[in-house]
């Protein structure tokens, strides 16, 4: 079935005339006749019954114009959808994100590339760092954000953004509110609640035994969400990154001695071809001041 077929088809469908069809599509008659009976030959079976000068739906041809007027639609959607990408009027950006890497560093320069992209189609997957590369190499992402990967690809091309410490953080109401920097000697009898899906867990604890602190009994949460509603309830402390988004309701402090700090990269795919889209926020991403967040 080919889309001239169809356009006759739904043509004649509409006016119920082969020769004013022929009219509306800008072709000779005999041409669209000789099509309908192609399209009736591949159906097998009239789509129309012949009473001159009118024409008449048959229970066949009834059944397939909604069926046909979907196709055609869909056609042309798809045909639309085609030159506006094209034309850079659509674009798509397809980021992967670690579960630790917050949202709103990314905002600002997807706000900027919406200035230029009328429609820009975001996508974003999250999970863990590997979980982003492994994105990145299926296809399903044209650019991750993450921190260190446990496993290296060859084809993977790499720009450090920043590189930041890790805080201590609790709610507004607790003893500790108005110390900008403590020691671990401060948090020995505190409840902690830890981040497992922080791809810094397991360096954390180490740090947390080693200062006496009750790693071995803390609360687990694997969500940034479960995090804050944790906090505000005040179930405990938690260490985080310093660019982990927070609302006014929490304090941080620097804890003295507390060594780890973590680079955050972008990733992509060597050698694939990039969108514009994503070339634009690369080269964004890549030349953008990130001192808020590095020390």
């Amino acid at each position: 079935m080919e889309m001239q077929q169809v356009r006759y088809f739904l043509a004649v469908a509409r006016t119920l005339n082969f020769t004013r069809a022929a009219e509306e599509c800008n072709v000779a008659q005999p041409t669209l006749t000789r099509a309908i009976r192609q399209l009736e030959e591949e159906f097998g079976g009239d789509l129309f019954r012949r009473e001159r000068p009118h024409a008449k739906l048959t229970d066949l041809g009834q059944r397939m114009v909604p069926l046909i007027q979907q196709c055609y639609d869909s056609a042309l959607g798809a045909r639309s959808l085609a030159s506006s990408i094209k034309s850079g009027e659509v674009a798509t950006l397809r980021v992967a994100l670690s579960e630790t890497v917050d949202l709103a560093i990314l905002i600002p320069y997807v706000d900027e590339l919406r200035k230029h992209h009328k429609h820009l189609e975001l996508k974003l997957l999250r999970g863990t760092a590997d979980d982003a590369a492994e994105c990145l190499k299926e296809g399903e992402a044209e650019l991750a954000i993450a921190s260190s990967l446990r496993d290296t690809w060859e084809r993977l091309d790499k720009w450090p953004l920043y590189t930041e410490s890790f805080e201590l953080i609790a709610n507004d109401r607790h003893r500790l509110v108005g110390h900008e920097v403590v020691a671990f000697e401060d948090l020995r009898d505190e409840p902690l609640l830890v981040r497992t899906y922080c791809e810094h867990a397991a360096p954390l604890a180490d740090l947390c035994r080693s200062h006496n602190l009750g790693i071995d009994h803390a609360h687990e949460l694997n969500s940034h969400s479960d995090l804050i509603v944790l906090l505000e309830r005040g179930f405990g402390i938690a260490f985080a990154p310093r660019s982990e988004s927070l609302s006014r309701n929490f304090m941080r402090a620097r804890v003295d001695g507390l060594d780890l700090r973590r680079t955050i990269f972008l990733y992509a795919v060597a050698g694939r071809q990039r969108t514009p889209v994503t070339a634009m926020i690369i080269k964004m991403l890549r030349g953008a001041n990130w001192s808020q967040f590095s020390n």
